[in-house]
């Protein structure tokens, strides 16, 4: 099962476009949030993505009907989804892992800090792939894949 992640494109519907297109064999395509407005376009203008999208609202997601977390099972894996905005996660991680953790969820995925991070930590996978338009930490726009395999979980992160 092979996920493409993007989070925080701020209405820059190309990051979108150059990131789904170019993996269209994906199983699933998941947005954490901040550009549902240009997610909604790109949706629009090739809805055969439509079944395959998962999308979360972030806290610049004005009047979304989104919700502001989801889990996905996946194989015999939970996958917690959040924009970030509702768990504190530019303070510590600590409240949305003990979320991810109550939910038996064992993937964690967020974005809102514009900011990349990748880590196995406390038997949790997490990522945040940074920002699909404007990263905050002096890197490229970037996106995340997630496999998930028999023989385990891979993260990796990528540059647009």
């Amino acid at each position: 099962m092979r996920l493409i992640v993007i989070s925080d494109t701020h209405d820059d519907i190309r990051a979108i476009e150059n990131v789904f297109l170019r993996n269209s064999d994906a199983d699933w395509f998941i947005h954490l949030g901040d550009g549902e407005r240009e997610l909604d376009e790109f949706l629009t203008e090739n809805p055969e993505y439509t079944s395959k999208v998962i999308h979360v609202a972030g806290n610049c997601d004005f009047g979304s009907l989104s919700p502001g977390f989801q889990i996905l099972p996946v194989m015999n894996h939970k996958i917690f989804i959040t924009h970030g905005h509702l768990f504190a996660v530019k303070n510590s991680l600590e409240i949305i892992k003990r979320n991810a953790v109550e939910n038996g969820c064992d993937i964690i995925l967020y974005g809102h800090t514009h900011v990349r991070y990748n880590k196995f930590e406390e038997g949790l996978y997490i990522l945040n792939p940074g920002s699909g338009s404007i990263p905050y930490d002096g890197t490229r726009p970037s996106f995340g894949t997630v496999n998930i395999l028999p023989a385990g979980v891979v993260l990796n992160i990528a540059d647009i």
